[in-house]
């Protein structure tokens, strides 16, 4: 059995130029290793190169560069042991109008060479509540139901990985939290999950691990509890009854915010100011505190400072 489901070195890829237009630079060499039974999020701005990565695993797109393993196999010399060991479902709602969801599942299957007594269409559709429509045209299912019948597509030869670009792009708090739920009884199930998202608390609610991709590198790549780590800083905001025109000098050391008369904010941080330390400070100011409030570092907050970082440089 293999350790990790995906394994990617400096791997590259440019778009030539048309006639006298410059060529794109969509990856720079990124290098990615996606354990076995992960949930792994790829995050990044538009643009980032996210999406070229995922056809580049899916052979919709041909690498320039480098090297690119699923389940162990080359995509490049493997490439029929590669895709059978993925599924993927797209950003797009790509569906032919007059075939069933039914008829999609079984045709789906049938290019992957799954044979007929194999085949999960019924429990596949069942699984993302579509039976009731297994025999209605496509045309007339509504976008949710579309998204969900493309992970049920994807997931029709059985594989280990399952690669959800932008799954919830566009549809209802409802919706995604069902999508949400049979993904994790997937990821129970034992299959890898990769998943690219805008809702940065959907990364960080669910994914183990977390890389951050701009301009077609790799910016950090880490367990999310790390990634977490990474900006070890909470701000304090204090409210106090007496007015004040001016920091106590007995607070001056932790150079705290004047927000207002009765207001003072504070950047805490484990290793030199510690919320101990503000508070026995305000005491001894002779300050008599009202109100206590914190907001803590997200993910948005490491995403911005990491992906701007970058755009500076």
């Amino acid at each position: 059995m293999v350790e990790n489901a995906i394994e990617i070195r400096g791997l590259e890829k440019i778009y030539k130029g048309l006639k006298d237009a410059p060529d794109k630079v969509a990856l720079k060499g990124i290098d990615l290793t996606i354990p076995r039974g992960s949930m792994f999020g790829l995050l990044g701005p538009n643009g980032a190169g996210k999406s070229t990565t995922i056809n580049i695993l899916a052979g919709l797109v041909n690498k320039t560069a480098g090297s690119a393993k699923i389940w162990g196999f080359d995509t490049v010399e493997k490439p029929r042991n590669a895709r059978a060991n993925i599924g993927v479902v797209p950003q797009e709602l790509l569906f032919d109008a007059f075939f069933t969801p039914r008829e999609m599942l079984e045709v789906q299957a049938g290019m992957y060479g799954v044979p007929e007594h194999e085949r999960r269409t019924e429990e596949l559709l069942d699984a993302v509540q579509l039976l009731d429509k297994a025999d209605a045209y496509s045309r007339t299912l509504s976008g949710g139901m579309k998204r969900r019948l493309l992970i049920a597509k994807a997931m029709v030869h059985n594989p280990p990985i399952l690669v959800l670009d932008e799954p919830t792009a566009g549809v209802d708090i409802e919706l995604r939290q069902m999508l949400w739920a049979y993904v994790r009884e997937l990821h129970a199930r034992g299959t890898t999950i990769v998943l690219t998202t805008h809702y940065l608390e959907e990364a960080e609610e669910l994914c183990d691990t977390i890389a951050i991709i701009n301009h077609g590198e790799v910016v950090c790549c880490e367990p999310t509890s790390d990634l977490l780590k990474r900006i070890d800083e909470k701000e304090m905001i204090i409210e106090v009854a007496e007015a004040l025109s001016g920091i106590p000098p007995e607070l001056a050391a932790y150079q705290p915010t004047l927000k207002g008369p009765n207001t003072f904010a504070f950047h805490l941080n484990h290793k030199t100011t510690t919320v101990a330390n503000v508070l026995s400070a305000v005491s001894a100011a002779q300050l008599t505190i009202t109100d206590i409030s914190t907001n803590e570092t997200d993910l948005e907050d490491i995403f911005l400072q990491l992906t701007s970082n970058k755009s500076a440089a």
